[in-house]
């Protein structure tokens, strides 16, 4: 049986050459990068180089990057910091309904705390409104956040377009850019913060960054040595920066000629999905991620559709895999507009740097016939007419 792996979204595997980077400062040059002798001196050196190789990417100065354990830390870091360091100015804080779960949650956090939090609407495909987002800011708002692009529907959002809004207002903005970075040109004018992931590059996981712009004010979520600018106290994680950085060199050199080759490919799939009687595609068609293809079947549960998707060899998701194990709709889909019923029969395919176009095909060959066959025994109705 053909095994085709379509969830590059929610993980990626270490990428041979980010591997082979990383190997020495696991067991060779294995110093603390605060000790000042000279194994410690060997691993500053390496955390200083990633750190400016990342600067280099994202065209910042290299002390405007803060390594972090993650995506989910950074963009904590991102919302709860910024929040309680400018609560003086003002609390309130615009976001939008399809936001990645460490969002909505340190969003949620705020609100507990007396913060007023505005979750700004998107259209049917998923975007964000301007105008929308101009209407929405008032004098006392002192941050939005608003995704890059959607990890499940992988709709790229008009940040460049948001970023001036906040820039005329002189409102702080963060991106949460996990699934754009490196894999679309990134919209850096007015934009005070960025969080990226190194698991979602062919880095390994337990590493990530958040761009902080010279002059954000930002409160530390943890107490200790005062690492990472003070932002982020904690012994540096200096494998995980140097794979970050090799990763984020990979992702520079392949980004035009993957996006070219995974759109043709991500393309043919939802030809080929959208073959299947009383399907959907969600997200919008063209403004979306060169890998990303989110789908809904009529009359099935997505959870039954990704379980009968291993059983041929096919491993998909329903959505995020931060939110996988909830028996409950995407709370993206439903900002979408989507009916409950529809939001459960979701299916995410998301391709990477190994997915060929023979493993396309075999997925058109196999979910046409497991969706008839989940919808002959469907407990919503279409199975019994």
């Amino acid at each position: 049986m053909r095994t085709v792996y379509l969830d590059y979204a929610a993980t990626t595997p270490v990428a041979p050459e980010v591997m082979k980077r990383m190997e020495p400062y696991f067991s060779e040059k294995y110093g603390n990068a605060s000790s000042l002798h000279s194994l410690g001196r060997e691993a500053k050196r390496a955390l200083e180089e990633s750190r400016a190789a990342v600067a280099a990417f994202l065209k910042a100065d290299p002390s405007e990057i803060v390594f972090t354990s993650g995506a989910t830390e950074a963009n904590n870091l991102a919302v709860k910091g910024t929040a309680m360091a400018n609560r003086t100015k003002g609390k309130h804080v615009i976001t939008s309904r399809i936001e990645h779960p460490c969002v909505m949650e340190s969003c949620r956090w705020l609100e507990k705390q007396g913060f007023e939090v505005t979750y700004l609407p998107v259209d049917g495909n998923g975007l964000v409104d301007p105008a929308a987002l101009e209407k929405a800011v008032r004098k006392d708002t002192i941050l939005v956040s608003i995704m890059h692009a959607n990890n499940e529907i992988g709709t790229v959002e008009p940040v460049k377009e948001l970023a001036a809004v906040c820039q005329k207002k002189g409102v702080a903005f963060h991106t949460d850019a996990v699934q754009a970075y490196g894999k679309v040109p990134l919209s850096m004018d007015g934009v005070s913060m960025l969080s990226a992931s190194g698991h979602k590059i062919y880095g390994p996981k337990g590493v990530g960054i958040l761009f902080a712009k010279s002059g954000t004010r930002l409160e530390p979520l943890m107490s200790g040595g005062g690492h990472e600018r003070g932002f982020r106290s904690g012994t540096e994680n200096v494998a995980g920066a140097v794979g970050f950085a090799a990763a984020t060199e990979l992702m520079r050199k392949e980004m035009a000629t993957e996006a070219e080759r995974q759109t043709k490919l991500r393309d043919a799939l939802i030809k080929s999905m959208l073959s299947v009687p009383e399907s959907r595609l969600n997200g919008h068609a063209t403004k979306r991620l060169p890998n990303n293809t989110n789908f809904s079947f009529a009359y099935i549960e997505g959870e039954s559709l990704i379980l009968r998707l291993d059983d041929a060899g096919v491993m998909a998701s329903t959505g995020s895999a931060c939110s996988s194990p909830k028996l409950e709709p995407s709370h993206v889909l439903l900002a979408l507009g989507l009916p409950h019923a529809l939001a459960h029969g979701s299916l995410r395919m998301t391709l990477g740097r190994t997915t060929m176009r023979q493993d396309v095909d075999y997925v058109a060959g196999v979910l046409p016939g497991i969706v008839e066959d989940l919808r002959k025994i469907s407990p919503f109705g279409k199975g019994r007419r």
